[in-house]
């Protein structure tokens, strides 16, 4: 039974689901949402081994394993690709993933007899069909990988972010205080993106949809116009990567101590 804070959208024949948070320890906090339309479902960046099967639990309680047409991997990262495996072995799913990365993934233990299914998005992106609806699969490369994707539902006007979007440390699901949430996202962004100048390409992107919801992989969700566009306006501008950290390029003169 999924609670009531993470169903993020339903309209009787389309959900989109924010599933149970199953990391612990040292692992990095990350969500894996699922969207269901008609019966069968779509998986987002279901992370490593530790989680695998508390969440084929999950998904073959919802829908049932054989119901599950996708499994959407963002980018090369483990927190996305790792579990990558088990999901192929045991469902009849397909896996996305950029063009890029189709011959990187399989060196997370890919058994022969699935590396098939897993099957690459060119650059600019593609049109995916999941039940009776269609969803777009956004370019967004150096967001932060070079080849990186998201994805986009035009029914529940969610915005699947990836990294973008990304927040550490709060305590809460759903963002109410913008201004307050920038804490938690700022040292993520100005440090894993490349230069503000790929940010204002992808806000640019964003302002031409109908964007309701972004759903980041990590941290808190972004709920509401309001606070949607706060962030666009906030990420438009802000200074990150090699814009910020060019002084970094010299020798070292400190001696590594760990």
């Amino acid at each position: 039974m999924v609670s009531e804070e993470r169903v993020v959208f339903d309209n009787g024949t389309h959900q989109n689901i924010l599933l149970e948070d199953y990391g612990h320890g040292e692992m990095v906090q990350s969500n894996v949402h699922f969207i269901v339309d008609s019966g069968e479902g779509i998986l987002l960046d279901p992370g490593g081994h530790k989680v695998f099967k508390h969440l084929v639990s999950e998904i073959g309680g919802l829908i049932g394993l054989d119901n599950l047409k996708y499994i959407f991997l963002s980018h090369q990262d483990p927190d996305i690709v790792a579990g990558i495996n088990g999901w192929l072995m045991t469902t009849k799913a397909t896996a996305l993933s950029s063009v890029l990365w189709t011959r990187f993934i399989p060196h997370f233990g890919v058994d022969k007899f699935a590396v098939s299914r897993i099957k690459g998005i060119p650059d600019e992106g593609a049109v995916i069909t999941l039940g009776s609806t269609e969803l777009y699969i956004l370019p967004a490369h150096f967001l932060h990988a070079p080849g990186n994707l998201q994805i986009y539902d035009p029914v529940s006007k969610v915005l699947y972010s990836g990294d973008i979007g990304a927040s550490l440390g709060q305590d809460y699901v759903y963002v109410e205080d913008f201004e307050n949430h920038v804490q938690y996202m700022e040292g993520f962004h100005k440090r894993y993106i490349p230069t503000n100048k790929v940010l204002k390409a992808w806000v640019k992107m964003v302002r031409e949809l109908d964007v309701e919801t972004i759903a980041p992989q990590h941290g808190a969700i972004m709920k509401g116009k309001e606070i949607v566009n706060s962030f666009l306006d906030w990420l438009e501008n802000l200074p990150c990567g090699i814009d910020i950290m060019e002084e970094a390029y010299r020798k070292p003169t400190k001696k590594f101590e760990g």
